[in-house]
């Protein structure tokens, strides 16, 4: 079989300060930079990707594979006309190129929104589909925080969606896909569809599968496909920080047996709304949350995780806020260290003042978010590094890792590693590179929501998901949503409706 492959990713949040151009999908960070033709399978093999693990899969089966273009930005605001045109015009490109094919897959993210596109993934299958016609098979890989629509549901044969956050699973779901896939190839029929999608918003932190109520629900998918003889089940959480229509978590299912695939997909619908105050999770205002880490530390043999969520630069934050390291230092922590903290200009300060000097910073605090400011004083450098290392935990296993210039600060007792790239502290490898071993700290305050528990939780003692002001906020109510669908919850539990 003749089997075309591609992917364009982005998680949008439309609230976040900055946008997605063209240079930052051709900008390497944890993920490769922006690729075509035959380079492809290269660059991504051994990495932790949806369309690694769909070319392994693929090429096992010795099928033979056409490779299109791939590309990723770190998550942030809209994707800006210019980029999504000229990425979505060379995967177009290749595949006229690509002259007679059996099927396509496509690894895509399903939250991506652009200046001029609510439905990014839409728009993609769309145009595929209008240049493939109707009946050459079309697989898709979705993360767990699509925002699922219609449109991406009619458009593609097949939505395979993560079923982990941490999303260590994410070459497993491109391999599923590709499998399902080959079944349609093998096959003439198409398989009934159905698509539900709930009345309330997730926030990041619920949705993670390591706690209640998401571990338990996606621990029955796999038994619901064999009990029922399914094709497949998808539940993805949504990217609720997304002022669009169809923003929210949803349940997609596939079957031979129409009446089967809606009944199971409108009861596991009802218990995810059975249980949707759990979704809410504990939360902790910074100064609780220092005061409470603090405490547990003192009596512990293995640091205290701090999530600092709100600044999640995998959920569109820039990670240079500065809420929750001036917490610690007015708290006098011990043996702390906050990472990573992305401030370009300070990190360069750091390298041309060498290590052992004293520097006066303006830290953190540039990317002009309300009530954030830029913590002033001395600071001393106490390590350097290039910020290049390579993904060892669950998450980023195998990605080749650039954080740009690293230095390794200290203010007040207080340690933090500043980078020149923004990137979600989601792997021990980071801290590393500038001498810092995590488990031997006592508080490790982490730019994350929910990707650093794959590799931060097993060596952890608590983990204290913290609450200051940043892009993501994880109570919704405090965003000015204006495009929601009607009568949506925009919080679980709450009152408060679109």
């Amino acid at each position: 079989m003749r089997i075309a492959v591609g992917g364009f990713q982005h998680e949008t949040n439309t609230f976040a300060p900055s946008k997605a151009t063209f240079e930052d999908f051709e900008r390497a960070d944890a993920w490769p930079p922006l690729t075509r033709g035959q380079g492809m399978a290269q660059v991504v093999s051994g990495i932790n990707l949806p369309v690694a693990g769909a070319l392994e899969y693929i090429q096992d089966q010795g099928h033979e594979i056409l490779p299109l273009v791939w590309a990723s930005a770190p998550p942030s605001a809209h994707v800006t006309e210019d980029a999504f045109e000229r990425i979505v015009a060379m995967l177009l490109e290749d595949l006229k190129k690509a002259g007679r094919l059996d099927g396509v897959y496509l690894d895509l993210h399903g939250a991506m929104v652009t200046e001029h596109l609510e439905d990014g993934e839409g728009a993609i299958l769309k145009r595929v589909r209008d240049l493939l016609g109707p009946d050459v098979p079309l697989a898709v890989s979705l993360d767990l925080h699509a925002n699922v629509t219609p449109e991406m549901v009619d458009l593609a044969d097949i939505l395979e969606i993560y079923r982990t956050y941490p999303h260590v699973d994410m070459a497993a779901t491109g391999a599923r896909a590709a499998e399902r896939l080959e079944a349609l190839l093998n096959t003439e029929e198409r398989w009934h569809k159905a698509f539900l999608q709930l009345p309330f918003l997730i926030p990041l932190t619920g949705g993670c599968t390591f706690i209640d109520p998401s571990k338990s629900l996606y621990e029955k998918i796999p038994h619901l496909i064999d009990e029922n003889k399914l094709i497949s089940f998808s539940f993805a959480c949504g990217f609720s920080p997304a002022d669009i229509y169809h923003v929210g978590a949803s349940v997609v299912a596939y079957g031979k047996d129409s009446a089967r695939v809606w009944k199971v997909a409108e009861e596991f619908r009802d218990a995810v709304i059975a249980r949707e105050a759990e979704f809410a999770g504990d939360l902790f205002a910074a100064p609780d949350a220092v005061s409470k880490a603090r405490e547990i530390s003192a009596a512990a043999s293995r640091p205290v995780v701090l999530a600092d969520t709100q600044d999640n630069p995998g959920a569109g934050g820039n990670g240079d806020t500065t809420g929750l390291l001036k917490e610690l230092v007015a708290q006098h922590a011990e043996r702390a260290v906050v990472g990573v903290l992305c401030d370009p200009a300070s990190a360069a300060g750091a390298h041309d003042a060498g290590v052992g000097a004293d520097i006066r910073l303006s830290l953190g605090g540039k990317s002009g978010w309300p009530g954030v400011t830029p913590l002033e004083g001395t600071f001393k450098v106490l390590a350097l590094s290039d910020g290049k290392t390579v993904g060892t935990g669950p998450f980023y296993k195998g990605a080749n890792i650039d954080l740009g210039k690293t230095a390794l600060l200290e203010i007040s007792g207080v340690k933090v590693i500043v980078g020149s790239r923004k990137i979600q502290a989601a792997d021990q490898s980071m801290f590393r590179t500038v001498g810092i071993e995590p488990s031997s700290m006592g508080i490790l305050a982490l730019k994350s929501s929910v990707h650093f528990r794959a590799d931060f939780q097993p060596i952890a003692e608590k983990v204290l998901v913290a609450a200051s002001p940043g892009p993501n906020p994880v109570d919704y109510e405090a965003l000015a949503y204006r495009r929601v669908r009607p009568g949506i919850r925009l919080m679980p539990g709450s009152s408060r409706t679109s």
